[in-house]
């Protein structure tokens, strides 16, 4: 049983090298922060076009049904390595421009950025279904009040449908937000070096997987306060639910 704990909880290894596995996680929630707002971004507007009306518009709505159900059939892992060496090798050979292709921006390196574009281009297909959830949620009528009093379809969903549909979904989208941090530790693949990276370079140097126990830990500070706080938020909606019924 000692020897169990020196491997796995080793705590005076984690105190020594705490510097590297929390540098490393500030890493990981600065992808999650980014990457999750973009998701959010991107899920709500994909959510708002699969709702658009008519005929004429079909081709819009077909188009995002397909991308988000190829995107949710997707390996989130295959994405990144898609973008990452997909982006490289076209603006090595001149097909798009360098600052595209192997990105810089505001002082993160490029395998940051991919990161950020497979969460958010995965998650947002994601998030899209629950937006939707919410949208179809609303009772229908709100929508015809709305028409009827003089206002578009756009007019409708941005001041009537959408916020409704937002206060319904959040903790869903929480949920979704928990399961996209947990999986920015995909991005070490492609060179990030986020907190389960750290770890694993402190495991190649040392032979202890202690900095990957640390690592956990720091996840779990995290995600359980939100998790706690998502079931708080559900627990609330269904006492609403329950107060409204007749």
């Amino acid at each position: 049983m000692g020897d169990f704990f020196d491997i796995f909880f080793n705590f005076q290894f984690m105190a020594d090298h705490f510097d590297v596995v929390f540098k490393g996680f500030l890493v990981t929630l600065k992808l999650s922060v980014v990457g999750g707002a973009f998701a959010l971004t991107w899920g709500l507007i994909l959510a708002v076009l699969r709702q658009l009306p008519g005929k004429v518009l079909a081709p819009v709505r077909w188009i995002v049904i397909a991308y988000i159900d190829c995107l949710r059939g997707l390996p989130l892992l295959l994405v990144i390595m898609l973008l990452a060496n997909g982006l490289a090798t076209m603006a090595s050979q001149g097909v798009i421009p360098r600052e595209i292709g192997i990105p810089q921006w505001l002082g993160e390196n490029d395998p940051f950025w991919y990161g950020v574009m497979a969460l958010t281009l995965t998650y947002g297909a994601y998030m899209a279904e629950v937006y939707r959830a919410g949208i179809e949620a609303v009772p229908r009528g709100q929508t015809e009040a709305a028409r009827s009093l003089g206002m578009s379809h756009g007019q409708a969903m941005r001041f009537i449908i959408v916020p409704q549909a937002v206060r319904k979904v959040i903790p869903p989208l929480l949920n979704d937000f928990i399961a996209l941090m947990k999986d920015t530790a995909l991005v070490s693949t492609i060179g990030l070096v986020e907190a389960v990276q750290a770890g694993r370079d402190l495991y190649s140097e040392f032979y202890n997987p202690s900095g990957w126990t640390l690592g956990a830990f720091m996840f779990l500070i995290v995600t359980i306060p939100l998790a706690r706080f998502v079931d708080r938020l559900i627990k609330k909606q269904n006492e609403k639910f329950q107060r409204g019924l007749p």
